[in-house]
């Protein structure tokens, strides 16, 4: 116990000197290291529920929990979240009907609670496993997110693998919070069966595009936002590798798109469950990817990722992670609470990478090591010819973007405000190679992100306006 104490110790301590540094990616199976790119991928090794408890007791004001499954295998996440309600924290916690949630008797009588609806016709699941601490202190730094592709308990925590982000950033905290506001039916301590919302009943909230850390992060909650195309266009936007990890899949869609990128020149592998061997996917992927790029997940534990990778050798290029609760399922898709992350970050990819690749070897698989795009290019073009330019910066609010272009390309320039809404966008089809100005004005003071996406990648720029 001193050993998994101190362990959780020293992430939190990390978490505070690395001020700048908003996302923490957690894994409960040993990671490979060796195809790190500089940041090594933390292996929570038994202590995947205690990193839950230690954020749990950072709770000062609110603390909202939507978990599928939380059982009495882990008493101590019900100990910490008691005392935090003890110590005036608000507490409200959403749990799934149809699951054996043995935990939350262990929880204090008095703190609120609802359960999903009974499952029909056109609903499921709520299969969620999220947690917000602090979503509206003044000091926006307390505000978190914990969400992942894990339940809570000791199987789940040890056994099965698993993937866990957490996020810090309110903006990002407010907007699952306005999602459990829904689901709870009240933006208060009570839940509202009234006015209560799951499944195919709720409404795409908007607020799905943020900026944090300069990277770009996006946010879906199931069935409104159709998060399966979503999925779709990140499959879609693999220029040179792509790698997954799944539960459950079912659609025939996906495997099918994978498959295509793979023999359009995409390097693709990826792992499922042996739950899904039944499962048509299954077939598509076997015969369309190979043994050597296809596993079975067939040993100890439930494989219970749901995880993309794209583009983790090529940071010329958009590289992204795509995880959380939503299996690659109809249901997922259509009728359960599910919510869904992409991050779009080189660093990110590569960290995911390092679990995917420790997973692939376990299953005796192997894989193909890819040079990064400087050492490479991308369908014979070379990846680093494309350049962006924002100058004045820091601008009082008129800015040129000059933007160099090695071969012609299609051009998009999108203007992201730090909460992640679009300012501007600028689309040109076709523009030749060589240099180039746009002109744009903004009259808000504030930090923004601009991105530039050309067919060789994206190119990303911070621009300070001023008064």
């Amino acid at each position: 116990m001193k050993t998994r104490l101190t362990l959780i110790l020293v992430i939190l301590l990390s978490a505070k000197v690395q001020a700048t540094n908003k996302i923490k990616y957690y894994f409960n199976k040993p990671v490979n290291t060796s195809v790190s790119k500089g940041v090594n991928a933390q292996y929570l090794n038994n202590c995947m529920g205690d990193t839950i408890v230690a954020y749990i007791n950072r709770a000062k004001y609110t603390l909202d929990i939507a978990v599928y499954n939380y059982t009495s295998s882990f008493p101590a996440i019900a100990v910490a979240v008691n005392s935090a309600y003890n110590r005036g924290v608000r507490v409200r916690w959403i749990y799934d009907f149809s699951s054996n949630n043995t935990g939350i008797p262990l929880l204090n009588s008095a703190i609120n609670k609802l359960r999903s609806p009974d499952p029909g016709a056109d609903y499921f699941i709520m299969h969620n496993k999220f947690m917000v601490i602090d979503a509206l202190s003044s000091n926006p730094d307390d505000a978190i997110v914990w969400t992942g592709s894990s339940n809570w308990n000791t199987q789940q925590f040890n056994t099965d693998y698993n993937n866990s982000v957490v996020i810090q950033h309110q903006p990002l905290a407010k907007a699952y919070r306005d999602h459990f506001n829904m689901m709870w039916g009240d933006t208060g301590i009570a839940p509202n069966l009234t006015l209560s919302k799951f499944g195919d009943s709720k409404t795409d909230l908007g607020n799905h595009n943020f900026i944090i850390d300069g990277k770009q992060v996006e946010v879906y909650f199931s069935p409104a936002d159709g998060v399966n195309n979503k999925i779709l266009n990140a499959i879609n936007s693999a220029n040179t590798d792509m790698y997954f990890g799944m539960s459950t899949f079912t659609l025939n869609t996906n495997a099918s798109q994978m498959v295509s990128k793979n023999n359009s020149g995409v390097y693709v592998a990826g792992i499922n469950d042996i739950a899904s061997q039944t499962n048509s996917p299954h077939g598509i992927l076997e015969s369309g990817l190979g043994s050597s790029r296809y596993k079975v997940h067939n040993i100890a534990g439930i494989y219970h990722n749901k995880f993309l990778i794209v583009d983790a050798s090529n940071k010329c290029s958009d590289p992204l992670v795509l995880t959380g609760s939503h299996n690659w399922t109809n249901s997922a898709d259509t009728k359960n609470d599910e919510n869904t992350l992409i991050i779009h970050d080189d660093t990110a990819a590569n960290l995911f990478y390092q679990s995917f690749y420790a997973n692939f070897t376990q299953l005796g698989g192997s894989l193909t090591n890819i040079p990064d795009c400087d050492a490479n290019s991308i369908n014979g073009v070379s990846a680093v010819t494309d350049e962006l330019f924002v100058f004045p910066n820091p601008s009082t609010g008129k800015v040129t973007l000059n933007y160099s272009l090695g071969n012609a390309s299609e051009v998009y320039i999108s203007t992201y405000n730090m909460a992640g809404k679009l300012i501007q966008n600028y689309n040109n089809n076709h523009v030749t190679a060589g240099e180039h100005n746009y002109e744009l004005q903004i009259t808000t003071p504030g930090v923004y992100m601009v991105k530039m996406t050309t067919n060789r990648g994206v190119t990303n720029k911070l621009l300070t306006v001023t008064q």
